[in-house]
């Protein structure tokens, strides 16, 4: 696998940093797969992945969001994607698609989105510009639920009430807080990641990974969830698409195995006819990190192979 970086200036002046990995030079890329990446988490730890993807052509490029990895810079600035910063972050996908676009013409490219960047991908599936993708894959991910106004509005509170840098630890709690319930008695408080320890432990330790984000992160935090699964969202929902949903049944961001079915029961009654989930027994939050994750990461690759153009889906 060929290792790149480069930088985007988006339209407000962030500067984005992104990896690109590339198949070695007598691997023909065969298509482009993108990544975004999770909460409180950076782009450089989906590398493992991005072998896999490249050995089997795919080229991988993969942002750290505002707030996030090299793109915030350094540890004081995690955790605060700025004004809107839900929605520039979903701008700087589709920038970064475009450049991606730019770079291997003619190649279909897929976003393969996780946790926060699921729920970024799921708005994006309705707005303006879904159309260059050509299939959406969704990790670790949920569906409508309720208490989201409350959160929304509790954390506008603390904005209120603390200022829009306040690292909230209410907030964080709210959030996070009862993620571990169902592991006890629990190692570490990160055990609802993965059952894996020594990948749990790789997080822990990565100083770019677990910040408590601002109260400004957090009110538009919720209201994306909120706001992703309304009626007004979904009536421009792209229906050409194809997607794969896929999580471990014991996950709590995906309601330990009830938000995936929901989500792709939704889609299917929204008019997307061919939309695929899986369920993982035993799984957490991050199947790519999990005990199995080889076979976890073939399903994804079958789908993909599954998904890509007649053109372009041998290797020779």
């Amino acid at each position: 696998m060929k290792e790149n970086s480069f930088t985007l200036t988006d339209p407000i002046g962030v500067n984005i940093h992104v990896y690109e990995w590339l198949p070695e030079s007598d691997v023909p890329v065969r298509g482009i797969v993108q990544i975004s990446h999770g909460m409180c988490e950076t782009a450089v730890r989906y590398a493992r992945f991005a072998e896999a993807l490249t050995g089997v052509g795919y080229a991988v490029y993969v942002n750290d969001h505002r707030g996030h990895g090299k793109t915030a810079g350094q540890v004081d600035l995690l955790g605060d994607v700025g004004e809107d910063g839900f929605y520039w972050m979903r701008r700087n996908l589709l920038q970064v698609a475009a450049k991606a676009l730019s770079k291997h013409e003619g190649k279909p490219i897929f976003l393969f989105a996780h946790s926060m960047g699921s729920f970024l991908a799921q708005k994006l599936m309705c707005e303006e510009g879904n159309e260059i993708y050509a299939g959406f894959i969704l990790s670790g991910t949920n569906g409508p639920r309720g208490m989201l106004r409350l959160g929304e509005s509790l954390a506008s509170a603390q904005l209120k009430l603390k200022g829009e840098h306040h690292r909230s630890v209410l907030l964080n709690s709210l959030v996070f807080g009862s993620y571990n319930r169902a592991f006890s008695p629990v190692r570490t408080a990160y055990d609802w990641l993965s059952s894996d320890d020594a990948e749990v432990d790789k997080y822990i330790s990565d100083p770019f990974c677990g910040a408590i984000c601002t109260t400004r992160f957090f009110r538009g935090f919720f209201h994306l969830l909120r706001e992703i699964h309304t009626e007004e969202s979904l009536r421009t929902l792209c229906t050409s698409k194809p997607i794969y949903i896929f999580g471990g049944d014991k996950d709590p961001v995906g309601m330990s195995g009830q938000g995936i079915p929901r989500l792709a029961e939704l889609y299917k009654k929204r008019g997307i006819s061919d939309v695929e989930y899986r369920l993982y027994p035993g799984g957490r939050h991050e199947m790519l990190n999990e005990v199995n994750r080889d076979q976890v990461t073939a399903d994804v690759l079958n789908w993909l192979e599954q998904h890509l153009p007649s053109e372009v889906t041998t290797t020779s």
